[in-house]
């Protein structure tokens, strides 16, 4: 094992770290707002809404995101009419590329946790609030968003680590993200135990810090957490 090796990777290693976050951050941001507009669809009840978003949704998490990757990065190329487009400048771009193939692979994800949570809200006190006369934004507001939000998070917490996880698939269209620079410093060096067993471990400090910070937030939403620590610290 040749330490040496590894603390020289250090620094080129730290900058694949920032772009692998940026990547990671904006598509988790883009991927939330296409998910809310897609659980909305499938919570419609109107049959040609829901149909289209089933559609999205089932396609988006029954294929593999390495083949959306590179429907997106090779197959827009081949059509004329984009390569022509005022998009064809983003298109064209292995950032973009990732950016667009994973904020929609995370989107049927997040939408799918969004609708569970959503779903998992008692019927009965959506029917008290209606009783009580909360307006559907109040209701929204105050008895489902709530609820919804202790509900989901844990997942939605898991699905922002994979994405951590899934970001290493950027580095397939040329993108020098963490992945990235590790194989080509394992190629330069010879030594890809070292080099990638380094950005193994940088990958694990990044998800340690990640799921603490998503504990905190699960923790302060949810007030059962909140009790239940305050008993164990009085006993």
């Amino acid at each position: 094992m040749n330490f040496q090796v590894m603390i020289e990777s250090i620094p080129a290693l730290l900058g694949g770290v920032v772009l692998t976050l940026q990547l990671v951050a904006v598509a988790s941001l883009v991927g939330f707002v296409l998910a809310l507009g897609v659980t909305g669809l499938r919570l419609s009840g109107k049959p040609w809404l829901v149909a289209p978003a089933y559609a999205y949704v089932f396609f988006l998490r029954g294929t593999p995101l390495l083949i959306q990757i590179y429907l997106v990065y090779y197959g827009l190329s081949q059509f004329p009419e984009l390569r022509k487009s005022v998009l064809w400048p983003f298109l064209r771009e292995p950032w973009w590329c990732a950016l667009i193939a994973f904020s929609l692979n995370t989107s049927a994800y997040v939408s799918e946790v969004m609708r569970g949570a959503i779903t998992a809200v008692p019927r009965g006190q959506i029917e008290a609030a209606k009783a009580v006369g909360m307006s559907a934004v109040m209701r929204l507001r105050k008895v489902v968003f709530p609820q919804a939000v202790q509900i989901g998070l844990p997942a939605y917490s898991n699905e922002i680590i994979l994405m951590v996880k899934a970001s290493s698939l950027a580095s397939t269209v040329t993108l020098l993200d963490l992945t990235g620079v590790a194989r080509s410093l394992a190629s330069e060096t010879y030594m890809p135990v070292e080099v990638l067993g380094l950005a193994g471990i940088i990958y694990l400090i990044i998800n340690f810090i990640l799921t603490r910070i998503l504990r905190g937030i699960e923790w302060l939403v949810t007030p059962r957490l909140q009790s239940e620590a305050g008993r164990i610290a009085k006993a």
